[in-house]
């Protein structure tokens, strides 16, 4: 590891002194000392100390015994691409398994205020990468029940927010998001991981019976991602 200078004036602010840290860690398993930090950066050890805090207080970087690790939010924005890879190969055994019972599969991640469509199974199935308004679909309204009050307020507005909240409290406790659509069918949907769930829509005749189903593969896929 090489220091690298960066005069003061470069720095006019804390997100560049931030991001010179965040950069520190551009592999997702690399841990490092305040030393280290101190040098990578060229950052005097008091600065890179208090930087460091904030940025394990705002969930950026994690402390541990041994030094400093990105923390979740650093794992998830270092590695977008990846994240939403290892959910589609995950999640693919259980969609292709779901798609038997005749309905139609969804598999959505949250991005900004909307969900989008990761993959899609069984006729009339979604348009991969098309979006839709989370809290306007079963698919995105499991997803935003993986978040923080605070993070769902980010990402949405408009909206009648104690009707959502609700919603969104009711899907936590029953890892299940019912959707009327038109034409008589049903969408039900299940978190799969922080951000995303999956979807699957059936005639609301077979609803209740496949439910469960809905949940249960939506389980297994957090088990096997270990979220």
């Amino acid at each position: 590891m090489t220091a690298t200078a960066v005069p003061d004036e470069m720095l006019p602010t804390m997100l560049g002194r931030a991001t010179l840290i965040l950069d520190a860690f551009e592999e997702p398993e690399r841990r490092l000392t305040l030393g280290q930090v101190a040098v990578h950066t060229g950052l005097p050890r008091s600065t890179a100390h208090r930087i460091l805090d904030q940025l394990v207080g705002l969930d950026w970087l994690a402390h541990t015994d041994r030094g400093y690790v990105l923390g979740r939010r650093g794992r998830t924005w270092g590695r977008p691409g990846q994240t939403r890879v290892d959910l589609q190969e995950v999640a693919a055994p259980e969609l292709a398994r779901l798609a038997t019972c005749g309905g139609v599969v969804h598999l959505g991640l949250l991005d900004g205020a909307d969900v989008v469509l990761l993959d899609g199974r069984g006729d009339g199935a979604g348009r991969v990468g098309s979006r839709r308004r989370a809290e306007r679909s079963a698919l995105g309204r499991a997803a935003l029940a993986t978040l923080t009050p605070e993070e769902v307020d980010d990402r949405v507005g408009g909206v009648d927010l104690a009707r959502l909240y609700a919603d969104l409290h009711r899907a936590r406790r029953t890892q299940l998001v019912r959707g009327e659509l038109g034409g008589g069918l049903v969408a039900i949907a299940s978190p799969v991981a922080s951000g995303a769930a999956l979807e699957l829509v059936v005639p609301a005749g077979r609803a209740d019976r496949l439910g469960p189903l809905a949940r249960a593969a939506a389980c297994r896929v957090r088990e096997a991602l270990g979220a």
